[in-house]
């Protein structure tokens, strides 16, 4: 009798369904995944919605240092042996979040390739979007930070379809992702929107043509 074969592992399948060492969980808009300095032994996978991770230095100032979306990982940092979260992980819509344990999460990246060769992809293009937002902060102005993140915002860029209409968003969020004051945020969104970039009608409504702020020299 011939043994059946393996069915084929699908990582998306197996982070929709809740299992050994890992749960799905909803969360609020403002509702916070995890905390800095909490204790690092699980990774996250967003299902639905958007989170931010934010960072406080030892002076009380926080920075926003990246705005995740559905089929991101974050808290990964546990894989390398880090044992404190660097940064608090907070909903910025109401979300679907996998939680998967450390040893869970170990386990399907040893025997399970197709989870791995996704994983993988995955680390090394957060990877290309950390360098590129260093070489954002060191030689772009405010005003081309600003435009960049918009357009990231709206999936430009990225293989998913752009969603042209971001979810609300806050000046003063804005401001902490690219370094600079809400005056001046609001001084770029105004000048966007009166050249036809953007528009605000129940949200905000972005345009490729942003492109030529990036673009410009």
């Amino acid at each position: 009798m011939t043994p059946k074969a393996k069915p084929l592992f699908d990582p998306k399948l197996f982070l929709a369904k809740v299992g050994e060492g890992r749960k799905i969980a909803d969360y609020s808009k403002n509702q916070v995944v995890f905390s800095q300095e909490d204790r690092a032994d699980a990774i996250f996978h967003i299902q639905k919605g958007k989170v931010k991770l934010t960072v406080v230095s030892n002076a009380g100032k926080e920075a926003v240092i990246a705005i995740l979306d559905t089929g991101d990982f974050l808290g990964e940092e546990c894989l390398a042996g880090r044992a404190l979260r660097l940064s608090t992980a907070t909903a910025m819509s109401d979300c679907s979040i996998v939680r998967l344990e450390k040893t869970a999460m170990i386990r399907v990246l040893h025997e399970e390739p197709a989870f791995s060769e996704m994983f993988l992809a995955y680390v090394l293009s957060r990877n290309m979007r950390i360098e590129e937002d260093l070489v954002d902060q060191l030689f772009n102005s405010s005003e081309k930070r600003l435009a960049r993140i918009l357009l990231l915002l709206a999936n430009f860029g990225k293989e998913a379809k752009p969603e042209p209409l971001i979810a609300k968003i806050s000046q003063e969020t804005l401001a902490e992702m690219i370094g600079t004051t809400r005056s001046r945020v609001s001084f770029f969104m105004n000048k966007f929107r009166k050249m036809g970039f953007i528009e605000y009608n129940g949200g905000l409504h972005v345009h490729s043509s942003l492109l030529n702020i990036v673009l410009h020299d």
